[in-house]
């Protein structure tokens, strides 16, 4: 591993665990030339997934996309970068664990909203309105008043 703040080639492994979701292992490591420490994660490499879109193209499956479109969702409500993390690693890792080469972002958006939905209401609205591409405000109002309707 090469290290990040000199770019010396030798680096050792201080500490090795499981990461806080456990589908990777976090590192501790010091370079043996600067002596600084750094961090490092080690994910397992799964099958590339393919996702597709609406215009039927298709395109890598890209996690900071999906963590984008959450942050955007989520700008100035009360969540933390810590849940927008753990929301993104548990749609990853229920993505990839439905073992499937390609999938659409149809598929995508009705998980993001299933999760946005139960961690913050107007996160859910800013979201939806985006993904189901609200035409005007009767849609609008019908998505609000389904989410009124389940509480």
């Amino acid at each position: 591993m090469k290290c990040p703040y000199c770019s010396a080639a030798d680096t050792k492994v201080i500490d090795s665990r499981p990461a806080d979701d456990n589908s990777s292992i976090r590192r501790r490591r010091q370079c043996e030339s600067c002596g600084r420490r750094f961090t490092t994660y080690e994910k397992l490499e799964t099958m590339p997934l393919m996702v597709i879109k609406k215009d039927r193209s298709r395109e890598m499956f890209d996690r900071a996309k999906l963590e984008a479109g959450i942050v955007r969702s989520c700008h100035k409500r009360p969540v933390s970068t810590e849940q927008i993390g753990a929301i993104a690693d548990e749609i990853e890792n229920r993505i990839y664990g439905m073992e499937q080469r390609e999938i659409p972002t149809s598929e995508i958006g009705e998980i993001v909203m299933e999760r946005l939905k139960s961690l913050d209401e107007v996160a859910y609205v800013r979201f939806a309105s985006v993904y189901r591409e609200f035409k005007d405000v009767n849609t609008f109002m019908e998505e609000l008043g389904k989410l009124l309707k389940e509480r």
